[in-house]
């Protein structure tokens, strides 16, 4: 019965890694937006499914929060973010799709590699913080390969759903952290928006090369 308690979180973890080689995947914004929901729903079940086996039962608060706030506030309020700027397009990159989808699975190896030496605990809680360590690096190489500050900070939330993991798998955090650190992404995201909104405003673009330029302008006028 334990082996299939590990199978199933395995397969919940695992869910989220191949979900954050879809996020790096999708060249349309509001593709990227709703395949992070649907990581994020991934997550609330694993967090779910580790609050049972672990006998935690504040853990089902975190997934909760991690199925509102991240699964559907979150989502929408980024999409209604893209209808009001009109930002329908295509998402930029920096580098092509499939050298970062080969540079994804380079970082998927290197969680393998960083994570295999680590002896003080069981086999099947590394393999959960080698999918977590996975899916924190993807988080990263989407905020590098992508230019679009929108996609830019889709990646960051990626990432801290892979730290949520790691922390879950782990024996979990005590309840006030987890709640503290969700209700920083939740503040966090809403400065965002309103970052955005004035970007929009003095810009006409988020395109990230857009403020490189400007800054570039206002050297040669000094």
């Amino acid at each position: 019965m334990s082996r299939l308690w590990f199978d199933v979180a395995h397969l919940l973890a695992g869910s989220m890694l191949v979900l954050s080689f879809a996020l790096i995947y999708q060249d349309r914004i509001a593709a990227v937006v709703n395949v992070f929901a649907l990581q994020a729903i991934a997550l609330s079940l694993s967090v779910a499914w580790q609050a049972l086996v672990q006998d935690a039962p504040h853990l089902m608060v975190t997934a909760a929060i991690a199925l509102v706030v991240k699964g559907f506030v979150i989502p929408t309020a980024l999409h209604q973010i893209i209808r009001r700027m009109e930002i329908h397009r295509e998402v930029e990159e920096v580098i092509g799709s499939g050298l970062t989808m080969l540079t994804g699975l380079g970082l998927v190896a290197l969680s393998i590699l960083l994570v295999q030496p680590v002896g003080e605990v069981s086999i099947y809680v590394r393999e959960d913080l080698a999918f977590a360590l996975a899916v924190i690096l993807l988080g990263l190489l989407m905020m590098i390969t992508r230019r679009n500050a929108v996609t830019q900070v889709v990646g960051f939330m990626s990432l801290e759903n892979g730290l949520v993991l790691a922390a879950t798998g782990a024996k979990g955090m005590p309840l006030v952290v987890e709640i503290s650190v969700a209700f920083s992404i939740l503040i966090a995201f809403i400065v965002f928006g309103i970052f955005v909104f004035r970007i929009r405003e003095r810009f006409d673009t988020v395109d990230v090369r857009a403020l490189d330029r400007f800054r570039g302008d206002r050297r040669d006028v000094s």
